[in-house]
């Protein structure tokens, strides 16, 4: 081993010599269990950030604990085609280049797409092999696989066959910016200030005067308006429903109709009713057989039915009409008010509710066993919360809008006949329609991206064909994502396995939480606060990153990420290092046994101990798949046990001069230490390989060996709090020299008065002597026997005296001392004379009276400290 710890040096090579001796590949045996891990597919336009980092550095940890637990383990990774973002990414590179879609025309078009995936769908894949992830690469998917295709194909026919896709005029949401529908899921709401326009439409053929006034946030749509719809309750129009009113600016006489979709006591209690523009109102709008009057083009700007308004920008228009009515004096009033504006997730676009003819899912049918599953349990969420925000979605989910107008991405397989217009969905275009027709033209949609990856836990293992790795492989065992898709993915695959493969997908979902910056900010381009994993890994290693964004997270929380994290674990990652350089050192020439024939002393028998319990928890969350707890475990066996406790009480042992004694503490550490990397290679797989590999009998490579189980024979309950009591009066000793404010590197001698457990104290004194920085440890059986000036720390065990004289300078130490005690007692007298001032107590306000006395019991609880460690120097 190396004397430093350089990552850099050997990450690389290590995991090509994983990928060279396939330790990743997972194949149908049925010797073994499988256990089964789908990745996430990340964009192909994707470059690896912070969330990606810890999601799949939780995946890989649970794939690689699985593996070495003797499972068939396959993580299965891919990348997702992504139709709206690559598309967008494509166009704007075609229009630096001065080309156009129009210019180059569809085939032209895909042509660059898949030279766009060709150039840049591997980038995210080689980062992902920087991070250390052990998927299967032999198996890489892509959502436009060969198979993938086949198996969005096979679904599409089905459920239009069985009636669950359908193709209609209903309200979707379109986004003006992608030029595209887009489902309720890829809508972000968020609060904004607006305004409340009211403004009268007077009733037809009425006296001058009368009208009944509406409220509205968007006025640009009330072009399309074709009707008004107010409480059937209300008694304030009762009179009026029935009959007309004229539209404001087009002069159109509409209906009033009454409906018990109004709220009578939001706004004036009468609302306009726009079915081209508003779900609500298009609902309506059907039960009263309303018109439907569109009056917005795709690019966002208005269209014939909007009049003189028509190529005015949506907002353009709004200000427009608004200065319009209020010439006219129809203008009531304009009111501030606050309401949720639906923006476009991927470019930030004000997305528009319209009526279009696109392909839908008919939900309900689907969402029914998908809501029993989690239910009965059958799939587990983690944390549990999240089954009510899942719950709640499938209980009121709309149906979805599942057509793209896009060139990228599955072309839904629909055809329509040039002769009588019918349609037919089929794999191939078909020869002739029923109506004798031969020409057809396929639909010029593509499907939602999330259709083709909602299909992703049986698509890839060869469905539509039932393949060995299909019925081996599935269901998967654990899902691992973030929150903030559940609606966009997790949901859909659920349905999407129950209806499709008669099965659940998966038995688990953990869901990992944000990475936020320090302030708790969601890292974005906009904030300029992202963090780039690979600078970080190239700084400091994959497993520095890896350990900082696993240790002490909770699942679902989100985290605030510091690179001093990242510094820390690599702290951590050197102390393992050094401990490894420590065993090398000491054990030259030295024969390692078997942990069987070794003489156990009292530190041994508390390790092995120790190393039971901690594997016992370890193995307990890491099967709950709550890796920080698991991860935080380990850090403080390794750290704290194995660093601070036992390589330090070994040290007698191994410099004592007994050849047996120190072969028998170095077999116990090996022992121990190759077992804590076995448990710690999940979480940090390079530097625990790299360390394995240089120590001697290990043999083969960590990532395949079995990991560690609880060895009753190995655990000695007695022995352990034998120990237990020693490191207890380790520590006073510690606390006391840290109270005189002894240097760490300097020795005393230690005079030991037992109260209990005698033989045990005098068996490990060399133990106790060097736990302690001694310079020697005696035993006394009266405190007289101490000698000299002591100061003393009492345990459990016994009592320890330490010769103050020989750690520090007493008079200087004493100076030091009565100089804090004479500035406390000086701020506690200020304090007193304040609160014996009536003139302050009678004007001074509460708060301040209260923290003069809080600052009186704190400098006093302080005085009385210092008074006890001015007592051991003048004692």
């Amino acid at each position: 081993m190396e004397k430093n710890y350089q990552p850099l040096q050997f990450e690389s090579r290590i995991y090509q010599d994983w990928i060279k001796n396939g330790y990743f590949k997972a194949n149908v045996n049925r010797a073994k269990k499988p256990f089964t891990v789908m990745m996430p597919p990340p964009n192909i336009t994707g470059q690896l950030h912070m969330g990606h980092a810890l999601n799949n550095t939780v995946q890989d940890s649970i794939i690689r604990y699985k593996r070495m637990s003797g499972y068939e383990a396959l993580w299965m990774p891919g990348t997702d085609h992504a139709s709206i973002a690559t598309e967008v990414k494509i166009v704007d590179k075609m229009k630096a280049d001065g080309v156009t879609k129009a210019d180059i025309g569809r085939d032209g078009f895909l042509k660059r797409a898949w030279e766009w995936k060709e150039q840049y769908g591997g980038t995210i894949v080689g980062q992902l092999k920087r991070l250390g992830c052990s998927c299967d690469w032999d198996r890489l998917a892509f959502t436009m696989d060969e198979n993938c295709s086949a198996a969005v194909t096979e679904v599409f026919i089905r459920l239009y066959n069985e009636g669950l896709i359908y193709r209609g005029d209903r309200i979707i949401n379109w986004c003006p910016g992608c030029r595209t529908a887009i489902s309720d899921a890829e809508v972000e709401h968020e609060e904004k200030d607006g305004n409340l326009w009211h403004i009268k439409y007077a009733v037809s053929g009425g006296k001058p005067g009368d009208y009944i006034t509406v409220a509205t946030t968007r006025p640009e749509t009330m072009l399309g308006d074709t009707a008004v719809a107010v409480n059937p309750d209300d008694k304030r129009y009762k009179g009026l429903v029935g009959k007309s009113v004229i539209l404001p600016i087009m002069d159109r006489e509409i209906p009033v109709v009454a409906d018990s979709y109004v709220d009578k006591s939001f706004g004036t209690g009468a609302v306009k009713i726009t079915p081209a523009h508003d779900p609500n109102d298009f609902e309506v709008g059907l039960r009263h057989g309303l018109p439907v009057i569109r009056v917005m083009n795709d690019d966002g700007t208005m269209n014939e039915n909007a009049g003189k308004y028509k190529g005015a920008d949506r907002f353009a228009a709004r200000k427009a009409i608004v200065a319009e009515l209020t010439k006219q004096g129809l203008l009531v009033k304009t009111e501030k008010h606050k309401h949720n504006v639906g923006a476009c997730y991927r470019c930030d676009s004000v997305v528009e509710p319209i009526v279009s003819k696109q392909w839908f899912v008919k939900m309900q049918p689907l969402a029914v066993p998908a809501v029993k599953a989690v239910e009965d349990k059958d799939i587990k969420f983690t944390p549990k919360r999240f089954e009510k925000v899942y719950l709640n979605w499938m209980n009121n989910i709309r149906d979805w809008c599942i057509s793209r107008q896009l060139w990228w991405g599955h072309r839904i397989p629909a055809y329509y006949c040039g002769k009588c217009g019918g349609v037919a969905v089929a794999k191939d275009m078909p020869a002739k329609c029923k109506c004798g027709g031969t020409e057809f033209r396929q639909d010029e949609d593509v499907l939602d991206t999330w259709f083709s990856s909602a299909l992703w836990p049986f698509s890839t293992l060869g469905y539509p064909g039932m393949t060995d790795d299909l019925k081996y492989f599935y269901p998967t065992d654990v899902l691992v994502t973030a929150y903030d898709i559940i609606f966009f993915w997790v949901a859909r695959m659920i349905f999407s396995g129950i209806h499709n493969m008669e099965e659940i997908p998966f038995k688990d979902v953990v869901f990992t939480g944000l990475v936020r910056d320090a302030e708790g900010r969601k890292m974005s381009k906009s904030l300029g606060n992202g963090v780039d994993p690979l600078e970080l890994i190239d700084k400091y290693g994959a497993d520095s990153l890896r350990f900082s964004l696993l240790n002490g997270i909770s699942a679902g929380g989100d985290m605030r990420f510091t690179e001093s994290k990242v510094e820390a674990s690599r702290n951590f990652i050197n102390k393992i290092w050094n401990a490894g350089r420590f065993f090398l050192s000491a054990s030259e020439g030295v024969q390692i046994k078997g942990i069987e024939k070794c003489r156990l002393s009292a530190a041994d028998k508390w390790i092995l101990t120790a190393l039971n319990n901690t594997v016992t928890r370890v193995i307990k969350y890491m099967d709950r798949y709550d890796i920080g707890i698991a991860a935080g475990i380990m850090y403080d066996f390794f750290w704290g046990d194995i660093c601070d406790w036992y390589i330090e009480a070994i040290k007698p042992a191994l410099y004592g001069g007994d050849a047996a004694a120190k072969q028998d503490a170095l077999s116990v550490f090996y022992y121990v230490y190759t077992n804590a990397l076995k448990m710690l290679h999940p979480v940090i797989p390079f530097v625990t390989e790299e360390i394995y590999s240089a120590l001697p009998g290990t043999g083969g490579s960590i990532m395949i060996s079995a990991f560690p189980a609880p060895d009753k024979k190995l655990s000695f309950a007695a022995g352990y709090k034998k120990f237990g009591l020693i490191k207890e009066l380790v520590k006073s000793v510690r606390n006391l020299r840290a109270e005189l404010n002894v240097p760490q590197n300097k020795k005393t001698r230690l005079f030991i008065l037992p109260v209990i457990e005698e033989k045990l104290l005098k068996e490990n004194a060399d133990v106790i002597n060097s736990l302690c920085t001694g310079s020697g440890a005696e035993f006394i059986t009266d405190e007289a026997q101490a000698g000299g000036k002591c100061s003393q720390c009492v345990s459990e065990a016994g009592k320890v005296f330490i010769l103050t004289d020989e750690l520090v300078d007493r008079e200087k130490e004493a100076a030091v001392i009565r100089k804090e005690i004479e500035n406390v007692t000086g701020e506690i007298a200020r304090a007193s004379a304040k609160l014996n001032n009536p003139g302050f107590t009678a004007k001074a306000p509460k708060s301040l009276i209260d923290a003069e006395r809080a600052k009186i019991e704190k400098y006093e609880a302080i005085l009385i400290k210092l008074k006890e460690t001015m007592n051991k120097y003048s004692g």
